[in-house]
C-alpha cells in the first residue's frame, strides 16, 4: 500500500478559528477526516503531521524517502520564506504537491511568491478544504503513472 505523507505548517491547527474570512470555518481536524476518507477511496495510506517549527518539518521531509511514496503539503507562512522545507523537497526525491486553501495569488504580494512549489510537481490553490482533496488525488495519479512507466521499462530492458 502507499504511503502519503501529509504536512501541514505553521498556525493550521488554528483553522476554523483565526482569519476565517480569509481560510473559511473548515478545521484542520475536518481536513483531515475528509483526506483519510479520500485516502481510503484511493486505497493509500496517509501520516499526518503539523508543525509549527521549521526544523520539524524538514527533518520529518528528510527521513521519508524510504517510508513514503510521496508528500502532500502545505507549508502556510513557509511557503513564501523557506529555502530548507525548498530544498529539503527537492533532496527527498519524493513527488510533493503543494496546497492552499486561499488563492494565494489573489492575495497580498508576499504571498504570491512560492519558494517551495518549484521543488513539487503541482501546486492546488483557492479550493479550501478540497485543494487537500484536489492535491491527494493528482498526487496518487502521478505516483500510479510513475509506477508503470517504470514497470514498462524494466520489462523492455528483460527482452
Amino acid at each position: 500500500m502507499k504511503k502519503i505523507l501529509v504536512i501541514h505548517g505553521p498556525n493550521l491547527q488554528l483553522l476554523g478559528e483565526r482569519e476565517v474570512s480569509v481560510y473559511g470555518n473548515v478545521t484542520l481536524k475536518e481536513i483531515n477526516e475528509a483526506l483519510e476518507k479520500e485516502a481510503q477511496a484511493l486505497g493509500v495510506e496517509l501520516v499526518l503531521l503539523q508543525s509549527n517549527h521549521e526544523g520539524a518539518i524538514v527533518d520529518r521531509i528528510g527521513h521519508s524517502a524510504q517510508e513514503f511514496s510521496g508528500v502532500l503539503i502545505n507549508p502556510a507562512a513557509y511557503t513564501h520564506t523557506s529555502v530548507a522545507i525548498r530544498d529539503a523537497l527537492a533532496a527527498c526525491g519524493l513527488p510533493a504537491v503543494e496546497v492552499h486553501l486561499s488563492p494565494i495569488y489573489k492575495r497580498e504580494d508576499f504571498r504570491r511568491h512560492s519558494m517551495t512549489a518549484p521543488a513539487c510537481i503541482a501546486q492546488v490553490t483557492g479550493f479550501g478544504k478540497d485543494s487537500y482533496l484536489l492535491g491527494l488525488r493528482g498526487l496518487v495519479a502521478y505516483i500510479s503513472k510513475i509506477k508503470i512507466v517504470k514497470k514498462a521499462t524494466a520489462a523492455r530492458k528483460r527482452k
